[in-house]
């Protein structure tokens, strides 16, 4: 087994409500095999970050504390107004200890993630000597996700959502999974700098690559080959599906 690394933090987006499933439980909160999502998502990060996890939290806040306080001893970032992936990161940041180098940002809803993934995607991420990583995946059917769009030579130089693609992007079938690797520097003066001018008027996360690509930052991308890894889970028939296959997995 692999040992969690000191210069590394994970901040876990868990913020959302998820309206569309049609609860009025917070999304995270929803149980697969008698645990509730966040549990699987924050055990995944425990190999990886133990010390160092910080959990963006929003609705309902003081429930998904309690319940994740039961089993893990991590920080707690409040984001009061949901205004976006981007702007829950930075509610994180001043969380994140100045030991820190990297940070690992995953999401509360996608409890498949295995921990030799993110590895995998961090020891990726230091080979290139990357400012930020992206774990991405080939999927058949792309609708819902945001498509990743290529520069020269493997560099990214952006993700475009759903919302806000061209019938062409609509196309492209190498999407982001939302889970990155990134410099603590980069990621500090980049999601500083994000906007609002998208479909959604929220500030994007995924806004930070165009900005770094624009200033010549190393943005690479790491392609996975399983889907079923990275499913996010939006209404009620993604969580029965997820706990179809987490129950096909071995012990």
């Amino acid at each position: 087994m692999k040992c969690e690394r000191n210069d590394l933090a994970v901040i876990i987006l868990a913020a959302g409500l998820g309206t569309r499933m049609k609860s009025d439980r917070a999304k995270v909160l929803h149980e697969i095999i008698g645990r509730p999502m966040i549990w699987y998502v924050i055990e995944t990060a425990k190999k990886v970050a133990s010390n160092s996890i910080v959990v963006v939290i929003g609705h309902q806040a003081e429930k998904v504390r309690e319940v994740i306080s039961r089993s893990a001893d991590v920080k707690y970032a409040l984001q009061e107004k949901q205004l976006g992936t981007g702007h829950a990161v930075l509610c994180a940041m001043r969380y994140i200890s100045e030991k820190i180098k990297k940070i690992v940002i995953l999401c509360g809803d996608v409890p498949l993630l295995s921990s030799d993934t993110i590895y995998h995607l961090i020891e990726n991420h230091d080979k290139f000597n990357c400012d930020l990583s992206i774990l991405g995946v080939e999927m058949e059917n792309p609708k819902g996700y945001g498509r990743i769009l290529f520069a020269e030579e493997q560099q990214v130089s952006g993700i475009v959502e759903e919302a806000d693609a061209t019938d062409e992007q609509k196309k492209i079938n190498k999407v982001n999974t939302g889970i990155y690797c990134v410099n603590k520097i980069f990621l500090e003066e980049s999601v500083k700098k994000i906007k609002t001018n998208n479909a959604q008027e929220e500030f994007y996360l995924t806004d930070i690559i165009k900005i770094g690509h624009e200033a010549g930052k190393d943005i690479r991308i790491l392609i996975m080959n399983d889907p079923e890894e990275f499913i996010g889970i939006n209404t009620s028939e993604d969580l029965k599906r997820v706990e179809e296959i987490m129950m096909r997995r071995p012990m």
